[in-house]
Formats: structure tokens, C-alpha cells, sequence
């Protein structure tokens, strides 16, 4: 659609045009304006959160194993199948020995792992990148974060009800915005091997590193703040909407940075460790 005629729709009242108008001037069939999302269904629900809080605790466990779990010490009905699709679905694919929340698109180059025998030195050595499934009282939707690994500062998130490219994207701006590491370090999903992504890291001179395929330890740091969050936050609250759950965890994700003490830091916290940058991570809200 022509943009004048984009910025005439914002300029016009849309109730003065008719429902066929304003369908014939965004593109798209009439029917889909009166399209009303559908809630999903509640006992899909249960079993994705259960399904997360069995993979948090035993994140080894494949598609059989969960399905057994579920079966038999939680008394869910479900087969294999339908378990393979809900972590599919949830971004937990090749679950052993770690989570890959995106398989890696067949087109786009993955890079070496650089961290091999490497620790951080310092801030801003090396920051990791990852995505995890944060539940809802009746939904889910994912966490993007960006962790210093040497302070274990979380440098940037975002929070998005879809697993598609833009908060992914909107998380290393903001990151971008308040410095750059030497190496950046990610999983070989398809977010992390996408050009739009990789191309951010190249134009700022910052080395690419990614996970060996099958190992979870390569980005240890930040499953342990996924394990956090969840057994510290999520597991412990009952998030009613998108909005809360941004606010709740905003406020944890600021607790995590400036006021709890890690033990692997001597007991200082993130923030103090990580200097005079920036005392708050830069976040959706």
C-alpha cells in the first residue's frame, strides 16, 4: 500500500470508514478484522508449565523421558507425540544436554566456538545470549537476556508472547546501546544464526562465538540465571497478563543485578562488580 495512503488511514478516523474500505486499504481480507484471538486451550497450558518445570529441574530429559514423567508421576494424560510437539512448540528441541530454543535455519553460517579453555577476565570479555518459556497463569511467553558473564550482569531482555525475530532483535540493540563485549556467545538456533542477528555483532567488530552442538555447558552462566528466575520468581507467582509478568520480572531482574549477592562472586552483586556502566539492565518496560 502506497505510504500516503498509510498515513491518510492513521489520519482518518477508522469509523468513518466502512469495514470493506479499511480491509481494502490494509491489504487483507475483510473477514480478519473480525478475528478474535482464541485463548489457549487450559490443559495444553498445565502440561507446557509442567513440562518447563520438569526441564528446569532435569533439563536431560527428551521427549520419552518426559512423557513418562508427565504419565506417570503427574497423571497427565498424553503420549509422546503430543509432548514432542509442546516442546517443540516451547522452543526445548535436542533437550539433552541443553536447550535450543530455535533449530538453526539450514541456510545460515553458524560460527566456532571461541570459549573453549577461555574464563572472562573482565567485564564486557564476554556476554552470552539465550531465550527460555516463562509461564503464565493461563499462557506463556519468552525471555531474551543478555548476561555478562564475568559479573553475571544481565546486560539487556526482552519479553515477547512469540518466539519471532524482533525482541530477539530489540534485546541486542539495547545491549549495543550501553557498550560491547570482545565475544558474544550464543546456541546455534535459528535466531542466533540468522544475518539479522549476526550482522549486528560483525558491524560492531564483535566476535561471534556458538555453542558446540549437544552441549549445554557452553552457555553455563546463563542457564544458571534461567534456573534463578524460575525457582526465585516465576515458579513462586501467578502472572495474570503479558503486562505483569513484564513488571514482575523487571522488578526481579533489577533485584538480581543490584541487590543479591552471588556466592560464585564473593558475595558481591552483579551491578557492583560490573561498575559505573549502568545500574539497571535495560529492559521492555
Amino acid at each position: 500500500m502506497p505510504a500516503d495512503e498509510r498515513r491518510a488511514m492513521v489520519e482518518v478516523d477508522s469509523a468513518e470508514l466502512s469495514i470493506a474500505r479499511q480491509a481494502e486499504l490494509l491489504e487483507i481480507s475483510r473477514s480478519s478484522l473480525y478475528y478474535q484471538p482464541r485463548p489457549p486451550d487450559p490443559h495444553i497450558v498445565e502440561i507446557k508449565h509442567k513440562i518447563d518445570e520438569i526441564y528446569t529441574e532435569l533439563p536431560f530429559y527428551g521427549s520419552r523421558r518426559m512423557a513418562m514423567e508427565l504419565q506417570t508421576r503427574h497423571g497427565f494424560i498424553v503420549n509422546r507425540k503430543a509432548v514432542q510437539r509442546y516442546m517443540r512448540e516451547m522452543g526445548i528441541v535436542a533437550v539433552f544436554p541443553g536447550p535450543n530454543l530455535s533449530r538453526r535455519a539450514h541456510q545460515h553460517a553458524i560460527y566456532p566456538y571461541l570459549l573453549r579453555n577461555v574464563k572472562a577476565q573482565a567485564p564486557d570479555h564476554i556476554w552470552g545470549i539465550d531465550i527460555t518459556y516463562i509461564r503464565l497463569r493461563a499462557a506463556w511467553m519468552y525471555l531474551v537476556a543478555v548476561i555478562d558473564w564475568y559479573t553475571r550482569f544481565v546486560v539487556a531482555w526482552e519479553l515477547d508472547d512469540t518466539l519471532e525475530m524482533p525482541f530477539v532483535l530489540a534485546a541486542v540493540d539495547r545491549a549495543l546501546r550501553r557498550g560491547k563485549p570482545l565475544i558474544w556467545n550464543s546456541d546455534q538456533g535459528s535466531h542466533f544464526t540468522s544475518p539479522q542477528y549476526t550482522d549486528r555483532l560483525k558491524n560492531a567488530d564483535i566476535k561471534i562465538s556458538m555453542d558446540g552442538k549437544g552441549r549445554a555447558l557452553d552457555n553455563i552462566f546463563t542457564e544458571r540465571l534461567w534456573r534463578t528466575i524460575k525457582y526465585e520468581e516465576v515458579y513462586l507467582n501467578e502472572y495474570g497478563s503479558p503486562k505483569e509478568a513484564r513488571l514482575r520480572l523487571g522488578a526481579f531482574l533489577r533485584f538480581y543485578n543490584e541487590k543479591r549477592p552471588h556466592q560464585s562472586l564473593g558475595y558481591v552483586t552483579p551491578a557492583s562488580l560490573y561498575g559505573a556502566k549502568s545500574p539497571r539492565p535495560i529492559g521492555g518496560i
